[in-house]
């Protein structure tokens, strides 16, 4: 027991003198602990629309499928680069191939070709341009096109708004539940925040809008709500 006395003695004097430990005095709970969950909620327009296109190809033999694939890919990211989506805006997602077959009963599977796809995750900033830039790459040679979820590029000014209004909604639960009961709030607890939810908008409509000469692609953003939930603790006297 003495060494272990010894030990710990050494050890509390080889703290630095600028060291310091700082204890803290919890008030003890003297009324009633109510404990509430509140959110914030707040809508946005989204400002970012994502989107996956790419290219299938089919061919006789891999190699071809493959040449095929990046051709068609190469003129598809020419024309996004050429409308203006930046190079971190484009992401390739998935590159496939996969053989064909002929099933037929009683026979075994005979081999046809094979079938290339390269798929690319695009962030359109100027989601009033998305439908038309998309159109552009289905000329170019795009075939596969799917989305868009609709986000917000930079929601921590809104969060902090969602944060605001669910402090102001704990507050008021805890004095309504305060007056039903005949006492009154005291003191906040503590507040802790849960994970925030972002209701996106995956895969909404891209329109088709009938023009008398021409159709295009338009996509239309609508509202995006963002909200946050505390669980807030008072103490009720």
């Amino acid at each position: 027991m003495r060494p272990l006395l010894l030990a710990l003695a050494l050890a509390g004097t080889a703290v630095p003198a600028t060291a310091s430990a700082q204890v803290v005095a919890v008030q003890p709970l003297g009324g009633t602990r109510l404990d509430i969950a509140a959110t914030g909620e707040v809508n946005r327009v989204p400002d970012v629309a994502v989107v996956s296109t790419g290219v299938v190809t089919r061919a006789a033999t891999a190699s071809q499928a493959l040449a095929q694939n990046a051709a068609r890919l190469d003129r598809v990211r020419t024309a996004l680069k050429r409308a203006g989506v930046a190079d971190r805006d484009i992401q390739t997602s998935s590159v496939n191939l996969n053989p064909d077959y002929i099933y037929a009963e009683r026979q075994p599977p005979q081999l046809t070709g094979y079938q290339a796809s390269n798929q690319l995750t695009v962030r359109f900033r100027d989601i009033r341009s998305t439908g038309r830039i998309l159109d552009a790459l289905v000329a170019e040679g795009a075939n596969q096109i799917s989305g868009p979820t609709l986000t917000i590029d930079r929601p921590e000014a809104a969060l902090d708004e969602a944060r605001t209004r669910a402090l102001a909604v704990g507050r008021a639960r805890a004095e309504l539940y305060a007056k039903s009961l005949g006492m009154r709030v005291v003191r906040l607890l503590g507040v802790s925040e849960g994970a925030r939810i972002d209701n996106l908008v995956p895969m909404v409509a891209m329109a088709r809008r009938a023009e008398a000469d021409a159709s295009s692609t338009s996509i239309v953003p609508g509202e995006q709500q963002l909200s946050v939930t505390l669980q807030m603790s008072f103490e009720l006297r």
